[in-house]
């Protein structure tokens, strides 16, 4: 005789955990802002990134260099849409890395269990334990200054916050009945987590991520503000600031300025996106 599964909540999509909140809106044309200037940077940069003009050196926001000219006498406006591109990158490959490794990992200790799940929980534990920037700059300091180790890190230092909340909601979603319905029509354990379990942990699993990829976005572009990321005269918002910090004693704010308010705005849009799918995501599971 054949088992019918039972019918399983089907997991939202982002448009319907996100829709009809005026905020979250407004959050979602922020992020939509420096995301079309990094795809677009070449056609709408009024000047090539490096490109120097001596004679506008820190001038002020103007005509011709509507945001004004760094201490190179680069324009500040042209630098800002190009850093976007590392800026939001980096964070993105940070996102995807630790999602995909992190979801991975989660499952696998929930569904299999045992000594299993204790070997990779506390193997979890012991990554969670390093400060991400601390890791970011060792593994710096062994492979020199660049994009690519950062976000090599930086991926592992955020495997484990999605890894234990995958872990947490799979061991909830295993227990569910239209699991055991499968598992009677004899359906492979790691078919069951991949068309089934991850798919209804997915909404979940992406509200972190969104979460994530602000925290990722403020430690790149403080390791390049440090040195440790991205290097001049690549724009960069976090060099940007690093660059623009001495034109401050000469009375030019928006060097820095300009950069740092792109960074605090984008993070404080996506945590605002991230708070607001984990806040539905919570009420749909009531």
């Amino acid at each position: 005789m054949t088992v019918l599964p039972l019918r399983r909540h089907r997991p939202s999509t982002p448009a319907r955990l996100l829709g009809g909140d005026r905020l979250v809106t407004a959050a979602l044309a922020v992020l939509a802002v420096p995301a079309v200037a990094a795809l677009c940077a070449p056609l709408i940069a009024p000047y090539a990134p490096d490109a120097v003009d001596l004679s506008a050196t820190l001038s002020g926001a103007g005509a011709e260099h509507l945001l004004g000219a760094d201490q190179s006498g680069r324009d500040v406006l042209s630098r800002l849409i190009h850093g976007a591109r590392t800026g939001l990158l980096g964070p993105l490959l940070v996102v995807v890395v630790s999602t995909v490794a992190g979801t991975l990992l989660g499952v696998a200790a929930a569904w299999l269990g045992g000594a299993v799940d204790a070997l990779l929980s506390r193997a979890m534990d012991l990554v969670f334990s390093f400060p991400a920037l601390l890791l970011a700059i060792l593994l710096v300091a062994v492979s020199g200054p660049g994009l690519t180790a950062p976000v090599l890190a930086m991926s592992v230092a955020y495997a484990p916050y999605v890894g234990r909340l995958a872990r947490s909601a799979a061991l909830q979603e295993k227990t569910r009945p239209y699991i055991q319905a499968y598992r009677v029509q004899g359906w492979s354990g790691w078919a069951i987590c991949l068309r089934h379990l991850v798919p209804n942990i997915a909404p979940l699993v992406l509200a972190q991520s969104v979460t994530n990829f602000g925290y990722a976005l403020m430690d790149l572009a403080a390791l390049s503000f440090l040195g440790f990321g991205v290097q001049p005269p690549t724009a960069d918002w976090g060099a940007m600031v690093n660059e623009g910090a001495a034109a401050l004693l000469q009375g030019a704010m928006l060097p820095a300025l300009a950069p740092g308010a792109a960074i605090v705005i984008t993070v404080v849009a996506f945590g605002i996106v991230g708070e607001a799918l984990a806040d539905r995501v919570a009420r749909r599971e009531r």
